[in-house]
């Protein structure tokens, strides 16, 4: 069963930099990994993704260039490093994973295609 925990959310300034953690269990070279964010009153967005076991990544245009997702599969944690980081991207940032077969890449950064989720941290991004 994979087990996902979001943590180091927290209030920079703008133009500040904020690293968040997911410690995740039950994840091999099978799976995607994806980090959402949710802003008060808004949907569900993805923002990057990572194939776990080719370590292939991908980005949304609203963050490429300022974000980025790594693993750690020593301490079995992911990362969102976020540079540059704006009031818009004020938010509650999960992350969430999904098995793929062997040939597959990851799928597309939709909420439908992602079935183990974190509960969320906030971050706030202070003009």
């Amino acid at each position: 069963q994979v087990q996902l925990e979001e943590s180091g959310g927290g209030s920079v300034q703008a133009g500040g930099s904020l690293r968040v953690s997911c410690a995740a269990s039950g994840l091999n070279a099978h799976y995607c990994v994806g980090w959402f964010r949710q802003a008060s009153g808004k949907e569900r967005e993805g923002v990057a993704r990572l194939h776990v076991g080719k370590g292939t990544t991908y980005y949304a245009d609203s963050v490429k260039g300022r974000f980025t997702i790594s693993q750690d599969n020593a301490k079995n944690t992911l990362y969102l490093q976020m540079n540059s980081l704006k009031p818009e991207d004020t938010a509650i940032y999960y992350c969430a994973a999904t098995f793929r077969a062997p040939l597959w890449g990851c799928p597309a950064l939709l909420v439908s295609e992602y079935t183990y989720w974190g509960q969320g941290t906030q971050v706030t991004v202070s003009s």
